[in-house]
């Protein structure tokens, strides 16, 4: 079951890799994206906890690091998306589950990889664009990020959590006739 689980997981992830980088280019804004990838990580961690959140991180990073679009050193994506999903991981323990609260949860996180993906850039040298220019995409990226997050991290999340006991046992059947 872990292993199928496991491969369920890293064909979601390939999905929304393939999504991001081959449909969702037609959709841009000023070439900004919605970034589906640190989307389901962040589900992973609302789901989970930090430490699967952070291999899913590692995974999707090192996948959109290597993926044929990619324009920048490899490493700088797997980087914050590994941060991405310890925040997530630990924002789950702390944050209710709600509406308002994932928005944030969406918010913050696409901030904090964008800026970290930005970040590192600066420091290896590899921006390609000046410090407001990369305020801006990070400000957009996190709009867009939290409005497609809405409505794919909520499915993401169910799919993502362990089966439970309850989940698994049958749920008993009523008879209406038997009951009233």
């Amino acid at each position: 079951m872990r292993m199928l689980r496991g491969l369920g997981i890293a064909a979601g992830v390939a999905m929304a890799l393939v999504v991001q980088v081959s449909v969702l280019p037609h959709l841009a804004w000023r070439g900004i994206v919605p970034d589906l990838g640190l989307l389901v990580v962040v589900a992973a961690g609302l789901a989970r906890d930090e430490r699967f959140a952070m291999v899913v991180g590692f995974g999707t990073g090192l996948l959109l690091d290597l993926t044929p679009p990619a324009d920048h050193m490899a490493g700088r994506w797997t980087l914050a998306l590994v941060i991405v999903g310890y925040v997530a991981g630990l924002a789950r323990q702390e944050a209710p589950p709600t509406r308002p609260a994932l928005a944030a949860m969406v918010a913050v996180s696409s901030v904090v990889g964008s800026s970290v993906f930005a970040l590192t850039g600066l420091v290896l040298g590899d921006l390609g664009t000046g410090t407001a220019d990369a305020l801006v995409v990070v400000l957009v990226a996190a709009f867009m990020d939290v409005v497609v997050g809405l409505l794919v991290v909520p499915p993401l999340v169910r799919l993502l959590s362990p089966p439970t006991v309850a989940r698994l046992l049958p749920v008993p059947h009523r008879d209406p006739v038997e009951a009233g």
